[in-house]
This record gives structure tokens, C-alpha cells and sequence, in this order.
């Protein structure tokens, strides 16, 4: 048999339906010719070339600059804070109270942050549980500050004939006489503490992952530290009985909106009186170089560098927290200081105690040297 011709064959596949299965679609239809590319001739290239000695072009700014709504300038972009919610600028240095460092979270500026000031309850039952006073001596009247001369120191200043020249010696503060008063000082302090979120503690705090108290060495000081004197020592151990038993120093924490919570003395306070010990939790420098807290107080100042103490009280505190510091690179600013920041030798470690250096009217506010001895910390921008 011949075969079949090639469109008889085309007709047969057509016809059965096991090769129709295998049919494949139709080819698609042909694609229109691509358009001729458009080229630039030399001389537009040449026009519009910039020629080789020209200055560059000037970078378009990403961002409008920003300016501090207090001072107006836009320098030192480094200190310059934006608010995360109106984005309006502000210095670390022209807030109040300043702030030490750039945080590292979220900031937000004083009129768009939350008022968290809270007035802490007037009732002498939260004072007491707040600041931990002795129960036995709650409503007790205010006992007579006596800190007189030992026994045998009148024995021996009888039997000498010799003039001394007179010591100064810290005098204890004096309690105000009102018991309401009294809970009303102690509540602005309560308030101050729990608006900066705070535990209060009027002692030198070691916690386990910081510095221990072994470090805290007043021997290692470098060129020495000074001996509290036992006259002095018993003035001190006087103070803080009185705190125990709820006898504070007459002082007010209020709130300044140019200048945060601050001290006022609310009664006349004499020269060389001891108001407070800083307190707060004891760590090494080292650990808080870049803290936020913005009151950190020297402790130790050791021969190595990595072995310096400080008191940080961001977590734990007293009202030595919220006195402020003066601006010690202007006349003006050194003449508001009353209060002077000394580092004792008490029993072989080291203490801030916070001790008038002048005669304190009532209604006065307390300023002392924040730097001390140092004269590092920048206060060029302190109120």
C-alpha cells in the first residue's frame, strides 16, 4: 500500500481523537518591530556637560534644619533633641532641669510630655510607711538636739591652760516644732521622690551587680580624704536617729517650672549645719559614663581610674537629690552657693555629707558646687 500524502495524513490526524489530544495552541501572531532608539547627538552632550573646573553641585538638604524653641539656634546639632511627637527641637542644656546626655530612648518635650506630678497624700500613716519612721516614736514631740561635749573632752579642756584655736564643728539641724508642718515638708519630699520615680533611702545602697561595699575604701583615696572628727561623728549618728524617728531638717522640695523640683530652707538654718548625706546606690565610674541620670555625685576618687566610685541616685535617694547645682564660671552663679558638698572619712569609708556653708534665711533656695574639687562636669549652662 502507498503511503498517504502529507494532506491526507494532516486529515487523518484531524479526524482521530487520541491525536487531537496532542494538539498544541495556535502560534501566537507576530510581534510588531521594536521602535528605533533615540540618541542625543555630541553637541547636546557637550551642552549640557559640566565642565571640568567647575565647583561641585551643592547636595539638596535631606532636612529642614532644626532650631532650639528655647535659644533659637540650631548649633550643636549633637545636644539637639527632637520631640517624638511634634518634632520641635530642644538643647540637652537649655531644658529644665538639664539634662546630662542624650537619652536613648524616646523624648519628649516639655509640652508634650505627661504631667506626672503627683501630690503625694497628707496623712501621717503614708509618711510614716513611705520614709520607714520608727513606730514607737510616731507623733512624739520633738526632742532637743544635744550634742554636747564628752566627758572626758570637758576633763581635759579644764585641766588645760593653753588657748586653742576653736574648731568649727557641724552643728545638727533643728526640727520644726509643728508636727503638721513637719508631714508637710515630708510630703513634698515624698512627692519629688515618687514623680521621679524613686525609693526613698537615706544611706549609701550596694546592690549585687554594681560596686560592693568592699570597694568602698576611704584609704584608697588618692592624696587622702578627711577624718570626720568624733565631736563631728556624734553630731551625725545624733541626725540620723532624729530621721529615724521622723524628726526631718526643715526643708521643702517645690517645683519650678524653669528649674525642676528644687530646696527651699523652710526655717532659718545656721552656718555649718548638716542638712543630709547624698545617698543613692553606690557603682564604679566606669559603669555610668554613659548614663542619664544627671546626678550623679563622686565617691571615691581612687589612683586607678577604674576603680572610682560613685553615687548614682536614679533608683534610690533622699532630698539631696533635688538640690540644685550653681554655675561656677560666673560671679553670680558662685554667690548663690550655700550649701558645700564635703567627702568624709566616716569609720574607713567613704561619705557625701551636704553641710551649710553660710547662714540660710527661710524661703531661700539651696545651691551647692556640684563639681566639688573636679570642676569637670559642664555647669557653663546652669540657671
Amino acid at each position: 500500500m502507498a503511503p498517504l500524502a502529507p494532506s491526507t495524513a494532516a486529515a487523518a490526524a484531524a479526524s482521530s481523537p487520541e491525536l487531537r489530544r496532542k494538539r498544541t495552541a495556535a502560534a501566537p501572531p507576530p510581534r510588531s518591530p521594536p521602535e528605533p532608539r533615540r540618541f542625543c547627538s555630541i553637541s547636546d552632550v557637550m551642552r549640557r556637560a559640566r565642565p571640568v573646573d567647575a565647583p561641585p553641585p551643592l547636595a539638596r538638604a535631606r532636612h529642614v534644619m532644626a532650631l532650639c524653641g528655647a535659644c533659637g539656634a540650631g548649633d550643636r546639632d549633637e545636644e539637639l533633641l527632637l520631640c517624638d511627637i511634634c518634632d520641635r527641637a530642644r538643647h540637652t542644656f537649655c531644658l529644665r532641669p538639664i539634662l546630662p546626655a542624650v537619652p536613648l530612648g524616646s523624648w519628649l518635650c516639655p509640652d508634650c510630655a505627661p504631667t506626672s506630678i503627683i501630690r503625694f497624700p497628707l496623712k501621717q500613716s503614708k509618711i510614716v510607711d513611705f520614709f520607714r519612721i520608727e513606730k514607737a516614736a510616731e507623733g512624739g514631740a520633738v526632742r532637743p538636739a544635744k550634742c554636747g561635749l564628752s566627758q572626758d573632752a570637758k576633763r581635759r579642756k579644764r585641766r588645760s591652760l593653753v588657748m586653742h584655736k576653736k574648731k568649727r564643728r557641724l552643728l545638727p539641724f533643728v526640727p520644726t516644732a509643728d508636727r503638721v508642718r513637719r508631714l508637710e515638708q515630708m510630703a513634698s519630699a515624698a512627692t519629688a521622690l515618687t514623680s521621679s520615680k524613686m525609693e526613698f533611702s537615706n544611706e549609701l545602697t550596694y546592690v549585687p551587680s554594681m560596686a560592693p561595699i568592699s570597694a568602698n575604701q576611704a584609704k584608697l583615696e588618692e592624696g587622702g580624704m578627711q577624718v570626720l572628727s568624733k565631736e563631728d561623728k556624734e553630731t551625725i549618728e545624733l541626725c540620723r536617729s532624729m530621721l529615724k524617728r521622723g524628726e526631718c531638717p526643715p526643708l521643702l522640695v517645690v517645683f519650678d517650672s524653669h528649674e525642676g523640683f528644687t530646696v527651699q530652707a523652710d526655717a532659718y538654718i545656721k552656718d555649718l549645719t548638716f542638712l543630709t548625706e547624698y545617698a543613692g546606690d553606690v557603682d564604679y565610674l566606669k559603669n555610668r559614663e554613659n548614663d542619664g541620670c544627671d546626678s550623679i555625685m563622686t565617691l571615691l576618687s581612687p589612683a586607678d581610674p577604674s576603680q572610682k566610685l560613685v553615687i548614682c541616685p536614679d533608683k534610690r535617694g533622699n532630698i539631696a537629690r533635688f538640690i540644685n547645682g550653681i554655675n561656677n564660671h560666673t560671679p553670680d552663679g558662685k554667690k548663690k552657693q550655700n550649701i558645700k558638698c564635703v567627702r568624709y572619712d566616716i569609720d574607713g569609708e567613704c561619705h557625701v555629707l551636704l553641710v551649710a556653708c553660710r547662714d540660710i534665711a527661710r524661703g531661700e533656695k539651696l545651691y551647692y558646687d556640684y563639681n566639688g574639687h573636679e570642676y569637670a562636669y559642664p555647669t557653663h549652662h546652669f540657671v
